[in-house]
C-alpha cells in the first residue's frame, strides 16, 4: 500500500486530486492537508511514499513545506502543483530537491504517470539505502580495546574531511575495513568506492588500470576503456598494497593527486578527476624510499593523514567479541545453529600467536564451527586449530 498525502488549498481542486488518485489504484492510500502548515504536521506524524504540495498557499507556501519536509524525511519524493503564473518557482523547486511539478488544471494521464515514476524512485531510494546498510554491516568494526577506539575517533574525525589517508598495518589486520569506514562516513558515502590491489595487478597494465586506455595504446587495446580514477569520480579510490606499485605508475598517482587531472594510456588529453584517495600498504615506505623504490614526494602527498593499524597480538582484548561476531556471521551464512564457545576455549585462542591476524582467527573460528560440537570446547581447540 502506497501512502500519498495531497497539501492543496483549494477544496474543488484537492477533492479533484484525492479522488483520481483512490479510484487509480487500489494500493494507493490517499490522505489530504488543506495548508502548507498542517502538512507539514501530516509529514512529521507520519511516513509518506509521496506528496503532492500546492505551491501558492496561506500560512506557509509549498517551498517552505518542501525545504522543512527535505530536512526531516528526505526521502519523500514531492511532486509541486504550480498555478499558471508559478512556472519559475515550480522550476526552482525542482533545484530544491523535488521529483517534478504538474501545472494546474492537472492533465490527468502526466498526472497519473508522474505519481507512477515517483512511487517508483521512492522504492529504488529505500532499496539502496538497505543495501548500503547491509554494505555497512559487512565493514563493521568490531572491538572496544583502546587502539581500536583511537582509530575509530579518528574516522570520525577525519572522514568528513577530503583529507588523503595511508593506512599502514600487517596483513590481515582490518585496513581495507578502515578505508570502507572512511568513505562511508564522508560526504562522498552516495559516490563510488572503487579498491585497487596493486599487488596483483603486473606492473605493465597497473597504468592502463587505473587511468585507462585509448584504442590502440597497445596491441590488445582494441578499444577507448576508461580507468578506475575515472571510475572513482565524485567517489573514493582506494589503492591497497600501494608500496607494490612501479615507479611510472607513481609518477601518475602523484600528477592526479597535484593537478586532478590524469591523462589515459596513449593520449595526452587530460580528464579532470574529484576523488579521494586513501592507500594502504605492509612494508615500511620510509625503508622503500631509502632503497629508490618508492618517491618520497608522492608519501608526503599521501602521508597527510597516517593510521597505523594494529596486530591481533597487540589488541588480544578485543578476541571474544571478534569470535562471537564471527562465529554469528558463519553459522548464518552456512545455514548452521548458532554455537558457543567456552571460557576456556576462548581463553585458549587468546593466548594463540596471530600471525595471520584478523584473516586467520576467522578462518580458525570457521573451522571450529564446522569441525567442532555444538559448545565449542578446549579439546576441539587443541584438535582443531593447534599452532
Amino acid at each position: 500500500m502506497s501512502k500519498i498525502l495531497v497539501i492543496e488549498d483549494e477544496a474543488a481542486i484537492r477533492r479533484v486530486l484525492v479522488k483520481i488518485l483512490s479510484e487509480e489504484n487500489d494500493a494507493y492510500s490517499v490522505e489530504e492537508a488543506e495548508d502548507g502548515l498542517k502538512g507539514i504536521e501530516t509529514i512529521k506524524n507520519n511516513d509518506y511514499d509521496l506528496v503532492l504540495c500546492d505551491i501558492k498557499m496561506p500560512k506557509m507556501d509549498g517551498v517552505e513545506v518542501l525545504e522543512a519536509a527535505r530536512k526531516i524525511k528526505p526521502e519523500i519524493p514531492f511532486i509541486m502543483i504550480s498555478g499558471h503564473g508559478d512556472l519559475d518557482t515550480a522550476v526552482n523547486t525542482m533545484r530544491l530537491g523535488a521529483f517534478d511539478y504538474i501545472s494546474k488544471p492537472p492533465d490527468l494521464n502526466r498526472l497519473l504517470t508522474t505519481v507512477r515514476n515517483a512511487l517508483d524512485r521512492k522504492v529504488l531510494v529505500v532499496e539502496n539505502k538497505n543495501l548500503k546498510k547491509k554494505v555497512s554491516k559487512n565493514y563493521e568494526m568490531i572491538g572496544e580495546s583502546g587502539e581500536i577506539n583511537t582509530i575509530k575517533e579518528m574516522i570520525e574525525k577525519v572522514a568528513p574531511t577530503d583529507a588523503r589517508v595511508l593506512i599502514t598495518g600487517s596483513n590481515g589486520t582490518g585496513k581495507e575495513l578502515v578505508a570502507h569506514w572512511l568513505h562511508e562516513k564522508s560526504a562522498r558515502s552516495s559516490g563510488s568506492f572503487i579498491e585497487v590491489n596493486c599487488a596483483a595487478i603486473p606492473s605493465e597494465l597497473i597504468e592502463s588500470e587505473l587511468f585507462g586506455h585509448v584504442k590502440g595504446a597497445f596491441t590488445s587495446a582494441v578499444k577507448d576503456r576508461a580507468g578506475k580514477f575515472e571510475a572513482a569520480n565524485k567517489g573514493t579510490i582506494f589503492l591497497d598494497e600501494i608500496g607494490d606499485m612501479s615507479l611510472s605508475a607513481q609518477a601518475k598517482v602523484l600528477r592526479a593527486l597535484q593537478e586532478s587531472k590524469i591523462s589515459r594510456v596513449g593520449t595526452d588529453k587530460d580528464i579532470k578527476v574529484d576523488v579521494r584517495v586513501i592507500a594502504a600498504t605492509n612494508k615500511d615506505l620510509k625503508k622503500e624510499i631509502e632503497e629508490g623504490n618508492f618517491r618520497e614526494d608522492l608519501y608526503h602527498r599521501l602521508a597527510v593523514i597516517l593510521i597505523q593499524v594494529p596486530s591481533l597480538n597487540d589488541r588480544r582484548d578485543d578476541i571474544p567479541l571478534l569470535i562471537e561476531h564471527f562465529s554469528k556471521k558463519i553459522t548464518e551464512e552456512q545455514g548452521m545453529a548458532a554455537k558457543t564457545f567456552s571460557d576456556t576455549a576462548i581463553k585458549l585462542l587468546k593466548a594463540y600467536d596471530w600471525t595471520g591476524n584478523i584473516r586467520e582467527l576467522r578462518n580458525v573460528v570457521e573451522r571450529l564451527i564446522i569441525l567442532g560440537g555444538q559448545d565449542v570446547s578446549e579439546d576441539d581447540v587443541k584438535l582443531f586449530a593447534s599452532k
